[in-house]
């Protein structure tokens, strides 16, 4: 195994000591390459996928300027968009260390995205952000009775474990699949995307279907975590209905679970919002197995923005609720009329593409 850590934006205007610093703590006793360098970076992860053969484990690291900025990060991004194969049978986490007390989350979530697409798996909470003040790990030092900056050490050294420690193969077997949406079956794209995939997935899977438009789904309320993990304990949540009736036995069944995303307004439709939300209860006393199971999206837009939505569901299911991201996790199509999907050029091959991930026959 292959350990790299990437820096991106080391040679520009701003502070490094603190990352630095960081980096230093967490990667002590752990035989690591640096690649600091576009030249090297792009001579070690060619289109064709890694020089090296694998597994390879790989620590983005961002340095970003005051504003958000960092040109590194953008020519490596840039250079993993185009190439959609250059991070096969690789496992990644990223630290991003900011200047502003913005932006960290933003340029950390768009790297786990651009790098999956491109064939990286990362565990769950794969990121680690340094806000300009610390500010972000108020609450992880009080709680551990250290500073901020030992704190963002301690997490620092914790992501550095994981990811080491991290299998990167998925558990052979039947599938256990759940699938879950809250569209209507007679104009969606989405379900029509869905249906082309399920078809390779008959007879290979057990699957469960899931449709949160059965009854109403309510917002989280914020519960105390006291209330919030008393309710987990008993497989239960404070408001009940389609969430705890049918929505925690298919999380708890499954192995894996897919999300039907249709894209309206650049955001995840609000039914599947509350579910992200209301999955809280649940993960409290479930993260252990949470870590074990893998997500995927099916993103349809009816113009544009499928990024957005397949980094909010990212934002919301692997950095903060801790599922597995496998490689190339999300199908994003473009479709608009009722029934266009089923025109767009390729898409059954696509289609039969992601059915083979779902079943782990890609990893």
């Amino acid at each position: 195994m292959m350990f790299y850590v990437i820096k991106m934006g080391w040679q520009e205007e701003g502070a490094i000591r603190r990352v630095d610093g960081a980096l230093a703590c967490a990667l002590a006793g752990h035989p690591h390459q640096v690649v600091d360098r576009f030249s090297e970076f792009v001579r070690l992860f060619p289109e064709t996928g890694p020089l090296e053969p694998g597994p390879h484990r790989l620590l983005f690291a961002v340095n970003l300027s005051r504003g958000g900025i960092s040109v590194g990060f953008a020519r490596v991004i840039a250079y993993i968009s185009l190439h959609l194969h250059c991070l096969e049978n690789c496992v990644g986490s990223v630290v991003v260390d900011g200047e502003d007390e913005l932006f960290t989350k933003k340029a950390g979530r768009e790297m786990i995205f651009i790098a999956n697409r491109s064939g990286c798996a990362f565990p769950g909470a794969p990121l680690v952000e340094a806000t300009g003040s610390l500010y972000n790990f108020n609450i992880q030092a009080r709680i551990q009775g250290i500073s901020n900056p030992e704190a963002y050490k301690k997490a620092l050294a914790r992501l550095v474990d994981q990811l080491l420690s991290f299998p990167g193969t998925p558990e052979t077997g039947s599938r256990r699949i759940a699938l879950f949406h809250a569209s209507s079956r007679e104009t969606s794209n989405t379900l029509l995307l869905w249906n082309l995939i399920r078809k390779d997935l008959e007879g290979r899977a057990r699957i469960r279907e899931v449709n949160l438009r059965n009854g109403t789904l309510v917002d989280c309320r914020g519960c105390s975590y006291e209330a919030c993990l008393h309710f987990g304990e008993q497989g239960d949540c404070f408001y009940g209905g389609v969430m705890v009736e049918e929505g925690y036995p298919a999380i708890r069944e499954s192995d894996t679970l897919v999300f039907a995303c249709p894209n309206y307004n650049d955001a995840v439709s609000a039914n599947l919002m509350a579910f992200f939300n209301r999955m809280t209860a649940l993960y409290r006393t479930d993260f252990r197995e949470f870590a074990k199971k893998r997500i995927f999206a099916l993103v349809v837009s009816g113009y544009s923005g499928g990024d957005i939505v397949a980094e909010q569901v990212i934002d919301a299911l692997n950095c903060n609720k801790h599922f597995l991201l496998p490689p190339h996790f999300a199908l994003m199509e473009t479709a608009n009329d009722p029934g266009s999907i089923l025109r767009n050029p390729g898409l059954e091959a696509r289609a039969a593409e992601m059915a083979g991930r779902i079943l782990g026959e890609e990893i």
